[in-house]
């Protein structure tokens, strides 16, 4: 694998020069020159050349497994204390998308007490055809060996094509387990899945370079492919009670290792009172508030609405406010019912983390600005004027 420049086509525009987010490429002469120690490989130079000047050279890699032995979407039903987390819920959403188009079944693997089996019915309800149960009390809390070495035990029997795993504070603990396991691809963090036409390859997207451009990722050659998914960016599967399925169970076979690692306490953090990926209304704050003293007027309309106060990675960067705040790729990623932007413009990086939003209300002065594309209702005009008018009009009605 390798990257080169095709001398012949190359005219030294130097567009490529600011593309390159590592710096490694300099026009000489009027040729562009690369550094291959500075180059990461990412492409983002062949894309921005417009006379097809540079290329990459790849090594094709045979599959190392048959991959029609492989088949059906899984998703790891995380649990905690019993109970099914809503992220689970949200990948069976997007599961049953994906398994419609592959004309698949989709699948859980649920692990806990024996206690937690009960709760095989509820996933079957929200959309799983089959759920495989390994229980016992060696798995009641989430434990690295145990779990990992139960669900590449799995895997390596039942053959699913694609697992999805929440990318939440276990799922990033798990996945990169399994796959390094299995030896098969892992793509974190993703924001957005689908299925490739031809090759039938999950697209796994997600943020790059710090959230600054979208990468779409394809694991063609191994199985099953793997990808993590955010909190809150998949719509949550509905429930259809008295939906049938298929439970299976499987054993749960103790090793030495499970005893190196043993849970004493769990201890709940609560320094942290915000918690937007759960909240149903969220007033966020941009750029547009000019300064850190005029966060007042968010907090002021998301008291009177009874929600939480957001903030773009500008305010953030800028001190305003708190990184708890931070909505958007590099923050969180928020799915309420109502989300009011007041000044935020609506970069690509905020809008993936707020765009799955119910109802978006966005406030901002300039007409052309990018937010007002995914909102369900704006209002051009002069944040400094429309909020205070917005939040006293609500004490009015709510009294």
């Amino acid at each position: 694998m390798g990257i080169k420049i095709i001398g012949e086509k190359c005219i030294g525009c130097k567009i490529c020069v600011p593309a390159c987010p590592f710096q490694a490429i300099d026009v000489v002469d009027r040729k562009a020159v690369i550094d291959e120690t500075k180059c990461n490989l990412c492409g983002a130079c062949v894309d921005t050349c417009k006379f097809k000047a540079i290329m990459i050279e790849r090594e094709v890699v045979a599959p190392k497994v048959n991959l029609s032995d492989y088949k059906g979407i899984w998703v790891f039903a995380e649990q905690r204390g019993d109970e099914i987390q809503e992220v689970t819920l949200e990948l069976l959403g997007e599961g049953r998308k994906l398994a419609g188009e592959l004309g698949e079944e989709l699948c859980a693997v649920l692990m806990g007490s024996p206690s937690i089996e009960k709760k095989a019915g509820e996933l079957i309800e929200h959309g799983a055809d089959k759920v495989y149960v390994v229980t016992d009390k060696a798995l009641s809390r989430y434990s690295t060996f145990p779990y990992t070495r139960t669900f590449v035990s799995l895997i390596n029997k039942y053959k699913p094509e694609i697992v999805l795993v929440g990318a939440t504070t276990i799922g990033r603990d798990l996945a990169p387990r399994i796959a390094a396991r299995i030896k098969t691809g892992l793509t974190a963090d993703c924001t957005g899945l689908a299925i490739e036409p031809e090759k039938k390859a999950l697209m796994q997207t997600r943020p790059a370079f710090g959230g600054n451009i979208m990468a779409t990722i394809m694991s063609e050659n191994h199985r099953p492919q793997i990808a993590t998914v955010r909190h809150k960016v998949m719509k949550k599967a509905a429930k259809e009670k008295g939906r049938k399925g298929e439970i299976i169970k499987d054993q749960f076979k103790p090793e030495a290792e499970d005893a190196l690692v043993k849970i004493r306490e769990i201890i709940k953090d609560k320094t942290v009172k915000v918690n937007l990926a759960e909240a149903e209304i969220i007033v966020s704050g941009g750029r547009g508030l000019g300064e850190a003293k005029n966060f007042k007027l968010v907090e002021e309309l998301a008291l009177a609405l009874g929600g939480a106060v957001g903030a773009s990675r500008a305010t953030v960067d800028a001190g305003w406010i708190s990184s708890h705040h931070q909505v958007g790729q590099t923050g969180k990623t928020v799915c309420p019912k109502l989300y009011v932007a007041c000044g935020i413009s609506g970069a690509v990086q905020h809008l993936a983390g707020m765009s799955s939003s119910d109802i978006i209300v966005a406030i901002n002065k300039d007409p052309e600005a990018p937010i007002f594309k995914v909102a369900t209702y704006g209002i051009v005009g002069d944040l400094f004027e429309v909020v205070p008018a917005l939040t006293k009009k609500l004490k009015e009605v709510r009294g």
